[in-house]
């Protein structure tokens, strides 16, 4: 009973530092154009997250059953998958690096996954579906492919969105392109939050959702008070959406727009000065790229990265102008960070869960 208590905080802690980074990217746009004081995006971005949370589980589903085997998934196994998470979001707060705190979760939930059962069958690596490959369910196909074609179709979209909107404003004065697209990007950085919320949120659903459904079936949750019958979660079928409890729903959200709030500045810097100068016009084209893109992966369950694909469209952005308007060494330290995230967070959670054991607190 009292891991599961542990998981929780633990999940909630997570929630928390993914408001450093992924809901300070979902902002950092609006935020660097100077359309919104660093306070009113913060508050934006809690409002707007919330109502996303409130939507759908399709993402959180995918983390529950859809990436590793249930039966692994022992409350030491996600409180080591968290802790990888966590450990790796930190290291690049510290360093000013917007990387994925989706995919720091998913390399700790395998890393600890793969150490508890000692080999790496109870990852889920691949179950193609014969129907459409957006419904095929694995690591490969909610994990891997979206991480790549997510970035990619952002950096398309914010650079035909951009150059479509040079086009259609050569007449327009500065003053009047600034005046419509401020007002314009409050409307898109809504949706971005929106969007976050839909995706990001979830994850952290997912893993409470896990812990407590583990604790239901087991029989750990079964003498509790009649006050604390909310925590009982049942296991969800194979193929079914999970059912979340609306507390879960509404208690990662507050967790998530506390962080945003707390410590979120030094991503922002990176994401919104560093890579490229952004007027209300790039944020607007680089907002609404990234927002369609996250909408359409929490519509099938996969959990994107806000950070690749905010990232991405800002690039995209700055391309439509001119490819030297990036500042590519930012573009590089920002990729590295991408392709290193699931394997370092996996072998941080793989360390932890094997200092478990050679402590003895696991068999």
């Amino acid at each position: 009973m009292a891991l599961i208590f542990i998981v929780i905080l633990i999940a909630l802690v997570f929630e928390y530092i993914n408001g450093f980074h992924d809901s300070a990217n979902s902002i950092a746009t609006v935020v660097a154009t100077k359309v919104l004081t660093p306070r009113q995006a913060v508050l934006l971005s809690a409002c707007t997250n919330l109502v996303g949370a409130l939507i759908g589980t399709a993402v959180a589903t995918t983390i529950a059953q859809g990436l590793i085997d249930q039966r692994i998934a022992s409350q030491k196994v996600l409180i080591c998958a968290l802790l990888g998470a966590v450990v790796w979001n930190l290291v690049t707060w510290r360093a000013g690096l917007p990387s994925s705190s989706s995919h720091a979760l998913i390399g700790g939930l395998v890393g600890a996954a793969v150490a508890a059962a000692g080999n790496f069958s109870v990852v889920i690596w691949s179950q193609p579906d014969s129907t459409h490959w957006w419904l095929s369910q694995g690591l490969l196909w909610k994990v891997i492919v979206p991480m790549v074609a997510s970035p990619l179709a952002g950096f398309v979209l914010g650079l035909s969105i951009m150059g479509l909107l040079y086009a259609l404003l050569r007449n327009w004065k500065p003053h009047t392109v600034n005046l419509v697209f401020g007002k314009a990007q409050i409307v898109s950085a809504a949706g971005m939050g929106l969007m976050h919320g839909t995706n990001d949120a979830q994850k952290t659903m997912g893993i409470i959702a896990l812990a407590l459904a583990s604790g239901t079936t087991t029989g750990r949750l079964a003498n509790l008070p009649h006050w604390l019958s909310f925590l009982q979660v049942a296991a969800p079928k194979p193929g079914t959406n999970l059912t979340i409890a609306l507390w879960i729903k509404i208690t990662c959200a507050l967790a998530m727009a506390a962080g945003t709030a707390a410590g979120g500045w030094r991503i922002i810097r990176t994401m919104g000065h560093k890579m490229v100068r952004l007027h209300p016009v790039n944020g607007f084209a680089a907002e609404t790229s990234s927002a369609a893109v996250i909408g359409l992966a929490s519509h099938f369950g996969f959990p994107v990265s806000t950070t690749h694909n905010i990232s991405a469209a800002i690039m995209g952005v700055g391309a439509a102008k001119r490819f030297s308007a990036l500042r590519w060494t930012i573009v590089e330290r920002m990729i590295w960070a991408w392709l290193l995230t699931i394997p370092i967070s996996g072998a941080i959670a793989y360390g932890f869960m094997r200092l478990l054991r050679f402590v003895g607190a696991v068999e």
